[in-house]
């Protein structure tokens, strides 16, 4: 896509160290729920979001990409908005990813050398490439020296853990979540009683936001989004869908530090570069300088060379955490105001607010923007924004309805962790549930285990009408 002109305008605002770490107080767990701001409709962006940024990030969000841009050679949407779509685009999606893995010693291997833990589900096929490679010519088939033939990648006949299901989440709000300093994630673990205790996911920030002083790579933040908790910034989240949802591969600059983490493609069940050259998708081959600056040839896109402390997040994933950050949290539904007023308290007395906590979230009085790069401030979120997302973002051992998809060398007890889905807008998904198998609330608790429990029994125990009760108050958050 086209180098931003219209997002980056020229008025740069200093960005003060002490905005990202203004304490965010949070009432005590119980009180009433807040109006999520202005009720925007779902799908809205927040108050004070740039019209401009905000039309050129929808289009990248929505924009279908080619196998000329850098699709494949395995991927699993074409574009952000073909997975999150359900209700208005940036909603949860009908796509279930699928991972595998293995357990040796009582330790979670991800067989990262036969691509795992993620099994994309659709492959370029045959193609033909006119630009391939001497190297690569006639591997495919004798004949055709440019023809590429990409299987489809599937379940290694060593993995144990076989076609883990991953459901699309919806964006909404996120960039709020964003916004939110690690202590305030510490303090709702604190807060939570012993035997359900969640645990704070800190993790590698493997591509900063520049918006952030606090942030530098390899620093370490609290993990908020992904099914566990894995992803520490909307950025790293762009990048990383871009990836290994897309299968388009990017190069960024943070200070001078050249970003390769998401520059090299998958293959199908091999590891990563180990395709014949050309043979990845139709994108042009980098420059001989940039490959001197130590891109790989195959990247898709790239901001080129970082000498001289550059910092510069490729224009694409700047664009995609751009809107998801400018998103609204989705409206609430009160047409059943009879059955929200009786569940509310049910939700608090059988345990369910334990780790949806009702706690009420508030932005920082100035919160730091996701940028670009090169000291310019874009998209921003207001600051003392008040919302529920009812959920506390931390890990929490889930029993039977864990995936047991880890990190290499995880326990099975770890793999068993889920992160709290939240569960405003929930009335707008088809499917709950990390892998999409229940198609109500009701089911939904049902399935919880582990530290969910206790929480689901006091459901069952429930009769028919405060049942009905408690799942109409879900469905209006």
């Amino acid at each position: 896509m086209n180098r931003i002109e219209s997002v980056c305008y020229s008025s740069c605002i200093s960005v003060l160290a002490s905005f990202g770490v203004l304490a965010c107080s949070a009432p005590p767990e119980g009180e009433s729920a807040v109006t999520q701001g202005n009720q925007e409709l779902l799908g809205d962006p927040v108050t004070g979001v740039n019209a401009d940024l905000l039309t050129e990030a929808k289009a990248a969000f929505q924009t279908v990409e080619s196998i000329n841009d850098g699709v494949g050679p395995i991927f699993n949407e074409r574009s952000c908005g073909g997975c999150h779509a359900n209700g208005a685009v940036g909603g949860a999606g009908e796509n279930i990813e699928r991972r595998f893995g293995r357990f040796a010693n009582g330790a979670f291997d991800p067989l990262a050398n036969v691509g795992g833990s993620l099994r994309q589900l659709f492959s370029l096929g045959n193609f033909n490439n006119p630009n391939l490679p001497p190297a690569s010519r006639g591997l495919c088939q004798a004949g055709n020296p440019t023809l590429c033939c990409i299987p489809t990648d599937v379940n290694p006949p060593q993995a144990t853990v076989r076609d883990a299901g991953r459901l699309t989440t919806p964006l909404f709000g996120l960039g709020l979540v964003d916004a939110m300093p690690d202590s305030f994630f510490d303090g709702l673990a604190a807060a939570e009683p012993s035997a359900i205790r969640g645990v704070v996911s800190r993790v590698p920030v493997v591509l900063p936001n520049p918006g952030d002083p606090t942030q530098s790579v390899n620093s370490t933040r609290v993990g908020r989004f992904g099914w566990k908790a894995g992803v520490a910034t909307l950025l790293q989240f762009s990048a990383d869908a871009y990836l290994n949802e897309m299968g388009i591969s990017t190069q960024s600059c943070f200070r001078g530090t050249n970003i390769l983490a998401f520059a090299v493609e998958n293959a199908p069940n091999a590891p990563g570069g180990s395709l014949a050259e050309g043979c990845d998708d139709l994108a042009p081959f980098q420059s001989a300088a940039n490959v001197a600056a130590g891109i790989p040839r195959t990247t898709d896109d790239a901001v080129g060379p970082c000498d001289g402390s550059r910092t510069e997040i490729q224009d694409d994933v700047f664009l995609f955490a751009a809107f998801m950050t400018t998103l609204a949290p989705p409206p609430r539904d009160l047409s059943d105001q009879a059955s929200v007023t009786r569940g509310q308290p049910l939700f608090t007395s059988t345990g369910c607010a334990g780790c949806h906590v009702t706690t009420t979230f508030r932005t920082p009085a100035n919160p730091f923007p996701v940028d670009i790069g090169d000291g310019v401030e874009t998209a921003r979120v207001p600051g003392n924004f008040a919302f529920n997302p009812y959920s506390d973002f931390l890990k929490h051992d889930m029993g039977s309805l864990g995936d047991q998809i880890g990190n290499a060398g995880d326990s099975l007890a770890v793999t068993r962790q889920m992160r709290t889905a939240p569960l405003w807008g929930l009335r707008f998904r088809n499917h709950l549930l990390h892998d999409g198998r229940a198609g109500d609330v009701a089911t939904a608790v049902r399935a919880h285990d582990g530290q969910g429990a206790a929480a689901r029994d006091a459901f069952n125990r429930l009769n028919a009408a405060d049942q009905h009760n408690l799942t109409q108050f879900v469905r209006s958050l």
